[in-house]
């Protein structure tokens, strides 16, 4: 069996003025890297303003399993799958992150033969879009530190500087650092921390943005400090908006790559699925949508948490809606959930599947009380069965919803067509009537404890008493109108990552809360969520290597 590395290499890639062309975009309104990799321009994106949207499908999963569900593969196989059918469509996805990709997860260009290409590229530093987000986060940080060595006209208070380094690696020996060593001109000794880029609040700010009048409010009010009265500091006021607007001027403009098929892909931005909202773009998303008739976009971990985010952050700030939802799973992972070790989980189970399709029933729930249909799909692998199958089938249809196998990794574009035909009949036939969850009027606590009950299935939340101090200080500071963005793990309902199913008779608890005002969300902690992640025994690291023509190896 070929690797996805292979597999990518092989194929024989379009010019990307030619799959520009697919959505009606002219070469003149591209900014060229290379022949496969393209940016929209500005003008491009003012020209198509008031066109027409398309119809926006969101593919989410169900959780996280070692077991693997498929939801990238997914979304790039049912893109290919449209453009096989004739349908006019683009992929609207986020970018990867280094971290990931030299440590233990891997990358996100897909799998098999529903991949986005270049997926080397993809992989690693692409068209420099988080070089540039890292760059601005470092200057605002650099700043920061020098207003307080060259006299802290602000009055800010060294031990609440909020504001952190990044970088796009996992290095945990960066976590927790002491900065200002050395002599009195070396600047004022305090502790300090690094996040990895994708957790910056500056990614969130980029991937909110409308544009870049809209990116310099969000960069500026956001809160690096505070004085020693307690009150915020933010870059606007350490005068630092207009140079990391500068560095993030290319930045902001989409990215156009494609599938092995050659269906276009909007690839944009990555916020951390956890301490930020797990989408790529709002630019990305909404430039998709005046291109093309249908948009596959897809958001972080398991519906709990990139699809919540999605529809009570992201939609609610960009006006988006939804037309339609694909949930993935795999018999695999729902079994796992219900108990069968991975060694054992290609075995046929039915008990096991029958408890660990609690899961999934969850997901179904809490996607419908968003009033959006929902189409469930399997992503298929050799080892299920006949009966496995049927049983989830009829247990997705009795629910009320569209079920459909997914061979994408395997068939490509061709493997899902039963899966785009199930979606095109729910657009057809059903409805989208979708609100989220909660009215902005709701107080902070009432939002997370809305989240924590109706998604999560938890009977109450409970708080560390510098969370809920923190909550009142936030809502003092006028951000109590704000969206929530829960922070937990991604592998279980709860916060307890053990947890498997459908876990019930639990309390969240939320031990950390902060506001990310450029975002525009309050960011609450519950368990030990990584914002820079570590390197494992045997990192992915050590298998990547290049040959003497450039050629890379082991990226999977």
């Amino acid at each position: 069996m070929k690797t996805d590395i292979q597999i990518a290499q092989e194929a024989e890639m379009a010019n990307i003025t030619d799959v520009a062309a697919q959505l009606g975009i002219s070469e003149d309104d591209l900014e060229l890297y290379g022949k496969y990799k393209a940016k929209l321009s500005n003008r491009l994106m003012e020209q198509i303003k008031d066109r027409k949207d398309g119809k926006l499908i969101l593919v989410t999963a169900i959780n996280p399993t070692p077991a693997g569900e498929g939801k990238t593969t997914t979304s790039v196989g049912l893109g290919e799958a449209f453009g096989k059918m004739g349908k006019k469509a683009v992929l609207a996805l986020r970018e990867p992150s280094l971290g990931p990709c030299f440590g233990i997860k891997g990358g996100a260009a897909g799998g098999g033969y529903a991949q986005v290409v270049p997926m080397e590229d993809l992989n690693l530093h692409f068209t420099g879009d988080f070089h540039a987000i890292t760059s601005a986060n470092n200057l605002l940080a650099a700043l920061l530190d020098n207003h307080i060595q060259q006299g802290n006209e602000l009055g800010i208070d060294p031990r609440q500087v909020v504001w952190k380094r990044c970088m796009d690696m996992n290095d945990r020996v960066l976590r927790n650092i002491v900065v200002g060593l050395g002599s009195k001109a070396d600047g004022m000794t305090r502790e300090d921390h690094f996040v990895i880029t994708v957790a910056s609040e500056i990614m969130a700010v980029l991937c909110l943005a409308d544009d870049m009048a809209d990116l310099k409010r969000r960069l500026g009010r956001m809160i690096v400090a505070y004085d020693f009265d307690g009150k915020p500091v933010t870059a606007d006021d350490l005068k630092a908006t207009g140079a990391m607007a500068a560095l993030l001027k290319d930045a902001l403009k989409p990215n156009l790559v494609q599938t092995l098929e050659h269906t276009p892909v909007i690839v944009h931005g990555g916020p951390f699925a956890n301490i930020a909202h797990g989408c790529n773009s709002v630019r990305a998303t909404k430039a998709a949508l005046k291109l093309a008739d249908y948009v596959v976009t897809e958001a972080g971990f398991g519906a709990d948490l990139g699809a919540e985010k999605f529809m009570d952050i992201k939609c609610r700030m960009a006006g988006l809606k939804p037309d339609a939802v694909v949930l993935v799973a795999t018999v695999r992972a729902l079994k796992y959930n219900g108990g069968v070790p991975k060694a054992d989980l290609g075995k046929e189970n039915l008990a096991a599947l029958e408890k660990g399709i609690a899961n999934l029933e969850k997901h179904i729930e809490n996607l419908q009380k968003y009033g959006v249909p929902v189409v469930v799909t399997l992503n298929s692998f050799v080892t299920d069965t006949e009966a496995e199958t049927s049983f989830i089938e009829q247990f997705c249809k009795a629910r009320g919803c569209a079920f459909a196998l997914s061979r994408v990794w395997e068939l490509g574009g061709e493997g899902g067509i039963a899966l785009a035909e199930k979606v095109l009949e729910t657009l057809e036939t059903k409805q989208s009537d979708f609100k989220p969850l909660y009215e902005d009027g709701l107080s902070l606590t009432e939002k997370i404890e809305t989240v924590a009950k109706e998604i999560y299935g938890a009977d109450g939340v409970t708080y560390a008493p510098a969370a809920l101090k923190e909550l009142k200080r936030i809502e003092a500071l006028g951000m109590g109108n704000f969206p929530v963005c829960m922070a937990k793990t991604q592998y279980s309902l709860s916060d307890d990552q053990t947890k498997l199913g459908r876990p019930t008779g639990f309390s969240i608890h939320v031990r950390e809360a902060y506001v990310s005002a450029g975002a525009g969300f309050v960011v609450a902690i519950t368990g030990a969520i990584m914002t820079m992640p570590g390197l494992g025994k045997s990192p992915a690291a050590y298998q990547i290597d290049v040959d003497d023509d450039g050629v890379i190896t082991g990226l999977f």
